[in-house]
């Protein structure tokens, strides 16, 4: 039975690497930010405008997806998402505009 356990473990990690991050920040009703990180967006997205996406989004409402980043994990995608929770909201705004700036690009 133990044996049988470590490699279901062994299974999921390895499943869990292959999947593809995103950490994104949502608007809510009330005009707060929420940020949270996923391995499918749209459906998160519709699970916190349905009201199953956890207390903080319940409770105020979900108005837009305001921003999205991938990962290449389940761990840079939880630092990242720290990281982000720990700026002030001037600073989540300059990255949502960052974010959607043309980027230069070469004509080669």
């Amino acid at each position: 039975m133990r044996r049988l356990e470590f490699f279901k473990r062994q299974i999921n990690g390895v499943l869990e690497q292959n999947n593809m991050y995103f950490i994104y920040i949502i608007k809510c009703k009330d005009g707060t930010m929420y940020t949270g990180i996923t391995t499918d967006i749209k459906r998160r997205f519709l699970e916190h405008k349905e009201g199953r996406g956890g207390n903080y989004t319940n409770s105020r409402g979900v108005s837009k997806l305001l921003y999205t980043e991938k990962a290449k994990n389940r761990s840079f995608a939880s630092k990242r998402e720290a990281k982000i929770k720990s700026l002030s909201r001037g600073e989540k705004l300059n990255l949502i505009r960052s974010s959607r700036a043309p980027r230069a690009h070469s004509g080669d």
